[in-house]
């Protein structure tokens, strides 16, 4: 569903001007379950205040159970089930609608932009999303990360941590971080690539073993005696430096520990905030950006100091009441952006990145999740909407799109070109920038989304010529698709 505000909304539109009047974000949210208030940042997963208290450090043995494997096994070769009765070895737990097919581009409506389709799950809500080519990992608090190929679920692989909470890839590495305040490291398999195996959990056992002999590798956490390489509360946010080399991992414990990828190490512990982290990236040169619950957002600077790292503090970019809940930088490396729970994005400009930045209102609830790709900045709220962003010349920023279509907050975002996803584009206008757009809702569904850019002639055509209202009704009702100008 895309369409322009309804009558009351905020306005989409880029302010340059600190005295905009911003929004109290919700300190309580009710369960529709229980008649005790809960905590806005437990229902959303990104902190607010009042951390939890550390969780239990033993992994799970059951991890690569067999027998389950052989049961979802058997649910993926058999599909659902021909019988009233609800089998747990012949029905899927998840089903896909498709919305619309991609269109023939000798349609007049070739660069649609909309909802392509829906996976709709039994199992839990979706916290974390990530994407490389035509595969697409979903997580989520059931416990499982499933792979998906052209809309279809192609394979899948077990954790009983629990909730997980980010997804990142490197070359055939998958890196999960999870709510017990592990990541944990899957590899392909060669011969099969739907086969996906647990080959590391980070800190390792013989690192967590080493350490604990020397009481120099102690530090106090919340009045107890904790290991420094490991975290003793929820991992939040998972992010790779430019070459890949190294992985930040940001946490609910007020921490980012720096990871060698290659041999699994900690190399550092910044104790970076005084309330939980929400989101870690890296970028322009070496930096790394923090955001956190306590509303600020930190600029850190990376040295290498011989076979380790160590990270100067160099300003807070934003200093805020409202918590910081996501942050990106662009694909050319330029602007960082952040989402807070007032519903504002606030960017900074490469080039300008120490002095004031930029403010983009488009939600009215809380930016849970952020994704860039091209010129294209994409925001996904409490408000279960998605606005789509263009950086114009200019530093100017335009709300292209609103794509509307989730019934729960949009809590995770993943943008691959669409030619890498494999579908036919070929006979398209060339010139015509198309994304393939996935989000991830607390309503326990995956949207796909087909985001086509204007090119430079349509921009110059008259707003009549652009295409008008399409309707028609499909599994998550009416679609409305109509360009924003």
């Amino acid at each position: 569903m895309i369409r322009n505000s309804p009558p009351g909304n905020i306005p989409a539109n880029s302010y340059n001007d600190g005295n905009v009047q911003r929004q109290k974000p919700a300190g309580k949210l009710k369960s529709n379950n229980d008649h005790h208030p809960m905590d806005i940042g437990d229902q959303l997963s990104f902190r607010l205040n009042n951390r939890p208290p550390p969780l239990e450090d033993i992994d799970s043995p059951t991890e690569d159970d067999a027998s389950l494997r052989d049961s979802y096994t058997s649910r993926l070769l058999f599909g659902p089930s021909t019988s009233h009765q609800l089998s747990p070895l012949t029905r899927s737990p998840w089903s896909s609608y498709v919305e619309k097919s991609l269109p023939d581009c000798s349609d007049s409506h070739s660069n649609y932009t909309g909802l392509l389709a829906s996976l709709v799950r039994e199992e839990g809500n979706i916290y974390s999303l990530a994407a490389t080519g035509d595969l697409l990992y979903t997580g989520s608090d059931s416990k499982n990360i499933r792979v998906w190929k052209s809309q279809k679920e192609f394979s899948w692989f077990k954790s009983n941590s629990g909730l997980v909470k980010a997804i990142v890839i490197a070359d055939e590495k998958i890196f999960t971080g999870h709510q017990d305040g592990k990541i944990r490291v899957w590899k392909v398999s060669p011969r099969n690539p739907s086969s996906h195996k647990r080959i590391g959990t980070l800190p390792t056992f013989k690192s967590v073993v080493k350490k604990s002999m020397k009481p120099k590798n102690y530090t106090e956490v919340r009045g107890t005696q904790r290991i420094w390489i490991k975290h003793f509360d929820a991992i939040s946010s998972l992010s790779f430096s430019e070459d890949q080399s190294l992985l930040y991992s940001g946490s609910w414990d007020t921490t980012i520990k720096v990871w060698k990828v290659s041999d699994f190490k900690c190399l550092e512990s910044i104790t970076a905030h005084e309330d939980a982290i929400n989101s870690v990236v890296t970028g322009f040169d070496g930096m790394v950006f923090s955001g956190s619950a306590d509303g600020t957002v930190k600029a850190w600077r990376r040295e290498f100091q011989g076979k380790r790292t160590k990270h100067f503090f160099i300003d807070n970019l934003l200093k805020q009441e409202c918590a910081v809940t996501s942050l990106i930088v662009n694909q050319s490396g330029t602007v960082l952006y952040c989402g807070s729970s007032d519903g504002f994005l606030h960017f900074w400009e490469r080039e300008r990145l120490l002095s004031r930045g930029g403010l983009l209102r488009g939600h009215k609830l809380a930016v849970l999740c952020l994704a860039a790709a091209g010129n294209l900045v994409f925001s996904g709220s409490a408000d279960t909407n998605i606005c789509v962003w263009r950086r114009e010349g200019g530093g100017e920023h335009k709300c292209l799109y609103m794509l509307s279509g989730h019934t729960g907050p949009v809590k995770c975002l993943a943008v691959e070109d669409e030619r890498r996803v494999g579908m036919a584009v070929s006979r398209c206008n060339n010139s015509n920038r198309v994304w393939t757009v996935y989000s991830g809702s607390l309503d326990k569904s995956v949207k796909v989304w087909r985001v086509s850019t204007e090119t430079e002639t349509e921009s110059r055509q008259p707003t009549a010529s652009a295409p008008s209202h399409r309707r028609r009704n499909s599994s998550s009702g009416q679609i409305f698709a109509r360009r924003r100008d």
